[in-house]
């Protein structure tokens, strides 16, 4: 009877040891450091804010960041209070400048909206600021960063009042080059600016992403992933292409401990639906975030 129990002891403390192994091997997604993007304007399905929250408590996530259109501002403040009422965090806010609408004495409507519905929200955040190319094209080097330092300072004078922060985003163009955002930064070192980087963004400067990482890294707060190749798709699923396990493992060898985005940015597709094709791809790569 003894030896029968002893058996038994030791395949319990086998079985234990294995399964503690296998999860060694697991990577840790960490839900809590995820926060799924670019899910409001790109759902096929086009949720309501009920149903988008919901969707988000059902995955798993307990923050998102918010994109909009125009015609989401009807119902961003029902939104905002209903994430709230949830425990959902909302990270950040869209914040997108054009010069045909945008200037350093005023913001277009819709942006003004924005900030109308944050203050009512009462809902502390970021602002993910990013500047549509039309502001820099008969602007030197010099000048585009001296007029983005001064449209930084206008803009952070507004988020200031409703306790905001400000990020810069990179999209497209100058402001897309991750040089010119650290430049800014640089120019403006009273003002706590931080950075958020996108790997859907940044295929025009993958060769140099190891240089890159060790530049932006001390401003780094977020970075959203993507499925990376040099050639085809521009959005891709995580785990579908050939550089962003690397890009990845590199910023976390290089210490970054911020938080991640993952993309609901596909057209004519229900959003879920990409999201858990990205969660799964992200799963797949076998890294411990």
């Amino acid at each position: 009877m003894k030896r029968y129990v002893n058996h038994i002891v030791f395949f319990i403390y086998a079985l234990t040891l294995l399964q503690s192994c296998t999860d060694k091997n697991r990577p840790n997604l960490n839900m809590d450091n995820l926060y799924p993007w670019c899910i409001v304007a790109f759902d096929s399905l086009e949720r309501t804010p009920t149903q988008r929250i919901k969707m988000l408590k059902d995955l798993g996530f307990t923050k998102y960041a918010y994109d909009w259109r125009d015609k989401d501002l009807n119902d961003m403040k029902s939104e905002l209070e209903l994430a709230k009422k949830n425990n959902i965090e909302v990270v950040s806010v869209w914040l997108w400048l054009n010069a045909k609408r945008d200037s350093l004495s005023k913001l277009s409507p819709s942006n003004e909206k924005v900030f109308e519905i944050l203050k009512e929200s009462n809902l502390r955040t970021n602002l993910w600021l990013s500047f549509s190319n039309n502001f820099f094209e008969d602007l030197t080097q010099e000048e585009s960063i001296n007029y983005t330092a001064e449209m930084i300072k206008f803009i952070k004078a507004k988020a200031d009042k409703i306790n905001c922060k400000i990020q810069l985003y990179n999209h497209k163009g100058w402001f897309g080059n991750p040089d010119n955002q650290v430049k800014i930064i640089e120019s403006l070192p009273d003002y706590d600016l931080k950075m958020v980087y996108n790997f859907h963004h940044a295929h025009n400067y993958l060769e140099n992403f190891p240089q890159i990482v060790k530049t932006i890294k001390p401003h780094l707060a977020s970075v959203n992933l993507n499925g990376m190749q040099i050639d085809g798709a521009k959005i891709l699923p995580i785990g579908k292409g050939e550089h962003e396990k690397d890009m990845i493992k590199l910023l976390l060898d290089e210490g970054f401990n911020g938080t991640w985005g993952i993309l609901g940015h596909v057209e004519n597709k229900d959003v879920e639906i990409v999201l858990k094709q990205n969660l799964s791809g992200l799963e797949s790569l076998q890294l411990n975030f």
